[in-house]
């Protein structure tokens, strides 16, 4: 039998989506089966601005295609969906201007709004920086120890440390873009941290290793606990079952079932191929990947079939979370 990637069974996945017409910066092609709460939030979007306006990091392992808060505002009226969370992507280092762009655009308000932002920060970042994005809407510092490759521990836990010390004085959070063994890695930390601490996309667990796999039961525990937010997130990335991801499954009610008010959801749009196809540099423009994202929400009920449980996740704990 021949071996396929996960590369592989997400384009298979998808491959109907790209001849239904779907657009690079993808809109829902099917519709939502079941009720949206009031207020239901989107905990993981990227905004991708025109690069005249926002250069990209030169330093960056990937070109995304263009991703506007305009088409992300469309996509979210078509999910039923009220409030948002735009997360700095790698691609801009610590320069946050698109998300704060972003956060404007579609909808951010002086005092309320729909609108969220989690900022990526350097040494070069000052105070008064981190005092005009919280006015902004900024409420968490995202540390992303996974695109540029594996990150040794040590590096991890003296990053979080440094991230940390950026927001004791704040009500903001730590973000985590990284895997399993890492989480291992850094559970002491972040059973200590004075401030919330979510973990992306799953932690980075992968339906082919099982729940079995090395990490996974450190992350349930730091749900458990109360000590840590997992995005039940990006789960193409972690699935090799596209289009409705049913190897996943399994994981999504793991971490629900340990604590649910430490469970939040989101698209990941516009879903950006962080990897440079052979052949290619990182500076060529890498095509978003063409996700159908109404069946990506679909697929909530399937995990947690409770709509008292959905709203927990959709509305409640990104309120508590974001402040909104």
């Amino acid at each position: 039998m021949p071996q396929f990637s996960r590369r592989d069974f997400l384009k298979a996945g998808v491959a109907a989506t790209l001849l239904s017409g779907v657009a690079k910066a993808s809109q829902p092609a099917t519709p939502v089966n079941f009720a949206i709460p009031a207020k239901a939030c989107d905990c993981h979007t990227h905004i991708f601005g025109n690069p005249s306006q926002f250069p990209l990091w030169a330093g960056r392992a990937y070109t995304p295609e263009t991703a506007l808060p305009e088409e992300m505002a469309a996509l979210h009226r078509a999910l039923h969906l009220d409030r948002v969370v735009i997360v700095t992507p790698s691609v801009y280092a610590a320069d946050n201007s698109a998300t704060i762009y972003g956060m404007k655009i579609y909808g951010m308000k002086p005092r309320g709004g729909n609108a969220r932002g989690v900022a990526v920060i350097d040494e070069n970042t000052r105070e008064s920086d981190l005092d005009a994005m919280g006015a902004a809407g900024i409420r968490g510092i995202r540390l992303n120890l996974a695109t540029a490759g594996r990150i040794d521990p040590a590096t991890g836990r003296e990053r979080l440390r440094a991230a940390l010390d950026r927001v004791a004085r704040r009500r903001w959070h730590i973000q985590i873009f990284t895997n399993l063994p890492m989480i291992s890695a850094l559970s002491d930390l972040v059973r200590d941290s004075p401030a919330p601490v979510v973990f992306d996309h799953f932690g980075g667990a992968q339906a082919s290793l099982g729940l079995a796999q090395p990490g996974f039961a450190d992350l349930v525990a730091l749900v458990r606990s109360g000590k840590a937010y997992v995005k039940i997130s990006g789960v193409y990335r972690c699935s090799t079952e596209a289009p409705d991801y049913a190897d996943m499954a399994p994981f999504a009610k793991a971490l629900i079932a340990a604590n649910a008010e430490r469970v939040i959801w989101g698209t990941d749009w516009p879903h950006p191929d962080s990897v440079t196809p052979a052949g290619h540099k990182p500076t060529d423009v890498t095509p978003l990947l063409p996700i159908d994202d109404g069946r990506l929400l679909n697929q909530l009920p399937v995990w947690a079939p409770d709509p008292a449980i959905r709203k927990k996740i959709l509305v409640d704990n990104p309120a508590r979370l974001y402040g909104f």
